[in-house]
C-alpha cells in the first residue's frame, strides 16, 4: 500500500509514524513549507495522546524538552483559588501530560520520520493544488494539511473560510523564572477576557519558557475580518486587556510586556463534517476537526486520529473498508469535542465562579458546590477520551507484528 500523507505537521508526522510502526513503510509526506522550523508557541499534550507516542517510541525525546503538567488551577480576576485539579500522572494516568513548544514537539516527530523512513520520504516546498492531488500516484492521500486545508477544500467546497467566535488571542512564550512549583497550568479571569499561562521548557539555569494566552471577547463573531495568521503584535496590547487580572504568583505584566514575539490571531473552528472521505482520500487533525483550544485538546485529537487510520490501514481488507472504519470510530468523538469546545468545555468553570460570586468569596464553596465542578471535569474526560480509569485499560491501538 502506497499512502500520501498532505501535510508534516504533528497529525502529518504522527500519521507517518503509526504507518511505519503498523508496518506500512511506503509513506510520502508533502509539505508546503521549504523547511520544518521549530516555530510556534506551547500547546498541551494529554495523557490519552502521550500514550500514543509512547507506543511509538518517541516519548523519550519529546519528555526530554517537555514539562510534566503536574496540575491545573483556575482562578477569577482576584486571584482567588477557584478549581484545582491534578494532571498527568499525578492524577493516576500511567502516561503524563506534556506542555511543551510547538516547534520543539514537531522538531521530534520529524526527525523520528527522517530517521525511520528517510529524509527523501518528505518532500518540502510542495504546496497542493486540485490538479496536484490528482497526480500524486498513492492508494490513499491523508489531508493532515491544518484549518485551510487544500484537501477539506476539495471535498467541501462550499464551506467558505473558518468560523470566529468573536475571541482574539494574543500568544507568546517568555523566560521567566517558575511559579508555583514550575509544573501548574494557570487559567484565570472569565471565558470573555482571560489568561492562560503554563511553562513548556526548563532552560537549565533556573529559568523556563512560560508560554502564555490572553483570550478577549472583541466581536460578536462572524464574519471574520480578514487576518494575516502570522500577524505580530505589541506585547502592551495584549498585556491591556487582562491589566484588571490580579495574580499574586506570577507577574503577568512582567510575562507579557517583556515577551519578544507576540503572536495575535482569531479563535477558529468549522462546523463538523458528517464524513471525512471522498473515494480513497480522507481528513485528519485539524483539516478533519479544527477545534478551539479550550481544553487542550487539538494536537492529542490528531494523534489519536493518525493511530487510529494507521491500524484500519493495516488491519481491514482494502482501503475503502478501513477508511469507513477510521471514520466509524473517530467522527463522533471529535465532533463532540470541537461541539463542546465551543460552550468552553471545562474552562466554563470561571463564568461559573464569576456569575455567581461577581465580588469574590471567602471560600469557594461556599457559593460553588465542589461536586458539581469535579462533574464538569469528569464528564469532558469521558467525552474526549482520557478519563483515566478508562485510558489505563484500553487495549493498544499498535498492530500486532
Amino acid at each position: 500500500m502506497k499512502v500520501a500523507i498532505i501535510g508534516s505537521g504533528i497529525g502529518g508526522c504522527a500519521l507517518a509514524l503509526s504507518l511505519h510502526a503498523a508496518g506500512i513503510h511506503d509513506v510520502e509526506l508533502y509539505e508546503s513549507a521549504a523547511e520544518v522550523r521549530e516555530l510556534g508557541v506551547g500547546i498541551n499534550v494529554l495523557p490519552h495522546a502521550v500514550r500514543e507516542l509512547t507506543e511509538l517510541g518517541v516519548a523519550d525525546a519529546i519528555d526530554a524538552v517537555a514539562i510534566r503538567t503536574a496540575e491545573l488551577s483556575y482562578h477569577n480576576r482576584f486571584g482567588q483559588h477557584v478549581w484545582q485539579e491534578p494532571r498527568g500522572m499525578d492524577a493516576g494516568y500511567r502516561w503524563p501530560q506534556w506542555s511543551v513548544h510547538r516547534g520543539m514537539l514537531l522538531g521530534r516527530l520529524y526527525d523520528a520520520v527522517c530517521d525511520r523512513l528517510g529524509e527523501s520520504a518528505v518532500h518540502l516546498g510542495r504546496s497542493m493544488t486540485a490538479g496536484d492531488l490528482e497526480a500524486i500516484d498513492a492508494d490513499v492521500v491523508i489531508g493532515c494539511d491544518g484549518v485551510h486545508s487544500a484537501v477539506r477544500g476539495l471535498l467541501a467546497p462550499d464551506e467558505g473560510p473558518p468560523l470566529w467566535n468573536g475571541v482574539t488571542m494574543w500568544r507568546g512564550v517568555t523566560v521567566m523564572a517558575p511559579y508555583l512549583g514550575g509544573r501548574r497550568m494557570v487559567i484565570a479571569g472569565e471565558l470573555a477576557r482571560r489568561v492562560v499561562i503554563y511553562p513548556v521548557h526548563d532552560l537549565g539555569d533556573g529559568t523556563q519558557l512560560i508560554n502564555w494566552v490572553v483570550a478577549v471577547r472583541t466581536d460578536d463573531g462572524r464574519p471574520m475580518p480578514h487576518h494575516d495568521w502570522s500577524a505580530e503584535a505589541d506585547p502592551n496590547e495584549a498585556w491591556a486587556e487582562v491589566s484588571h487580572l490580579s495574580l499574586g504568583f506570577v507577574d503577568v505584566e512582567r510575562l507579557i510586556s517583556s515577551c519578544e514575539l507576540v503572536l495575535k490571531y482569531p479563535m477558529v473552528d468549522r462546523n463538523p463534517l458528517t464524513t471525512w472521505r471522498a473515494g480513497r482520500v480522507t481528513l485528519l487533525g485539524d483539516a478533519a476537526h479544527p477545534m478551539y483550544p479550550n481544553g487542550s485538546n487539538g494536537a492529542s485529537q490528531a494523534i489519536l486520529d493518525a493511530r487510529v487510520l494507521a491500524q484500519q490501514l493495516a488491519l481491514q481488507p482494502d482501503v475503502g473498508a478501513a477508511l469507513d472504519a477510521y471514520e466509524a470510530q473517530r467522527i463522533a468523538p471529535t465532533t463532540a469535542v470541537v461541539l463542546s469546545n465551543r460552550t468552553a468545555g471545562p474552562e466554563r468553570i470561571l463564568d461559573i465562579a464569576a456569575e455567581r460570586a461577581p465580588g469574590g468569596f471567602a471560600h469557594v464553596h461556599d457559593v460553588i458546590p465542589e461536586d458539581e465542578f469535579a462533574e464538569i471535569v469528569h464528564s469532558y474526560q469521558q467525552m474526549a477520551g482520557f478519563d483515566p480509569a478508562i485510558l489505563n485499560e484500553r487495549a493498544s491501538y499498535s498492530v500486532p507484528r
